[in-house]
């Protein structure tokens, strides 16, 4: 006897929570004409580092060439029986798609799955699960709540069928003549209206809170980057306070602001008018934190976190921390800088670029001369270069 969708889900915490390896298959579909190798493993790696900061190990692959996707399963449907085959052989619980699928794609998939006990995620539902693990406050878990709702809408009919299927509508307040889809949506539209309301007084507060420190006169810079540029890192060399640094995507979610101090006479800029009337010896400055960038973030994500990122458009300047020894460096680097112009954030950016210990001078020689128009620093905050030359480069564009 088949599963149902909630027994599945309960099956899948069971294994994540039981110190089991949550076994994975990942498929993807290229475009015929853009079938580069290297991007093929490029989104591959991508995938896979998102499924093992999940908590999975993936150990199956499938990659097919088609010029468009299947209409009604997005691979092959027989390819589908195939992965089907393999996941029951090797245990795999969990087929994850690069792409975001249809509504009827994911949900025939699932169908089809259903018959071995496994269930299909796209990209989107990876990373909406990665955000859900990781979310440690009320505000951050709305968010992630309210992106998870965008995401399911469309699929709202096929859910319906499971609710039928489970027996659930009757145990929703249901209006007459009200179908599963029906209800679902009506409750998802007023679960909606409460979480838009609920975020919006966080926002007040947040807006309450910059003015504040507008009202003493602190700068702010706001820090965006490609996940695991190293931007932890670097906040722990700035500030010498502990912030969390691990190789993995989105280990760190939600905002935080971190005090900077830097002594400006050390720098020899008391002939700066905007520092001549400071109280103190030293510049206070306000790092504010927030959620890593990546490619095709889902717009439904990013304006769930709006307020959040409002602290970043909000700031004096932005800080756009790179990896320096990424093979995709420009990709990354216009990811992020895609996300900026969707988010009105258009003030003035320095581009850190970090881990330069990981490249030869020969390289670093390169790198500077690639990036020798915009403004940029090179640092390494493992190695603690660079860092003086970042703080008076801060400075400089405060004043």
């Amino acid at each position: 006897m088949a599963k149902s969708e909630r027994e599945l889900e309960q099956e899948q915490e069971q294994i994540e929570y039981s110190n089991k390896e949550l076994k994975v298959f990942i498929a993807d579909i290229i475009p015929l004409e853009c079938c580069k190798r290297e991007n093929m493993e490029e989104r591959m790696l991508e995938i896979e580092n998102l499924v093992n900061t999940y908590g999975g190990v993936v150990i199956l692959k499938h990659i097919q060439k088609r010029w468009t996707p299947d209409y009604n399963t997005y691979i092959w449907s027989g390819k589908i029986d195939e992965i089907g085959e393999e996941m029951k052989e090797s245990g795999a619980k969990i087929l994850i798609f690069w792409n975001a699928l249809k509504r009827h794609q994911i949900y025939r998939v699932n169908e089809k799955l259903r018959e071995i006990w496994a269930k299909a995620w796209d990209r989107v539902d990876l990373i909406l699960k990665i955000f859900e693990k990781n979310a440690k406050t009320i505000e951050a878990k709305l968010q992630i709540e309210l992106a998870s709702i965008h995401h399911m809408g469309p699929r709202i009919f096929w859910m319906g069928m499971e609710l039928g299927r489970q027996g659930w509508g009757s145990k929703l307040a249901r209006g007459k003549w009200e179908t599963n889809t029906e209800i679902m949506k009506r409750y998802l539209r007023k679960r909606e209206e409460f979480i838009k309301k609920e975020l919006e007084k966080y926002k007040k507060v947040r807006q309450e809170h910059r003015k504040h420190r507008d009202r003493l006169g602190f700068f702010t810079v706001g820090i965006v980057w490609y996940t695991n540029a190293g931007k932890s890192s670097l906040l722990n060399a700035l500030t010498k306070k502990w912030v969390l640094s691990e190789d993995k995507l989105f280990a760190t979610l939600g905002t935080s602001v971190w005090k900077l101090f830097i002594p400006y006479e050390e720098m020899n800029l008391n002939d700066i008018d905007t520092f001549k009337n400071l109280w103190t010896t030293w510049i206070e400055i306000l790092l504010s934190d927030t959620i890593g960038f990546i490619r095709d973030l889902p717009p439904n994500l990013i304006e769930a976190f709006a307020s959040t990122l409002e602290d970043s458009i909000e700031s004096d300047i932005l800080l756009h921390v790179v990896d320096s020894s990424d093979l995709k460096i420009d990709e990354k680097i216009r990811v992020v800088e895609d996300v900026l112009v969707r988010i009105w954030a258009n003030q003035k950016t320095i581009f850190v670029f970090n881990k330069i210990d990981l490249l030869s001078s020969d390289e670093l020689k390169n790198l500077k001369k690639k990036y020798k128009d915009i403004d940029a620093v090179f640092v390494s905050s493992y190695k603690k270069i660079g860092l003086e030359a970042l703080k008076k480069a801060i400075v400089l564009s405060l004043a």
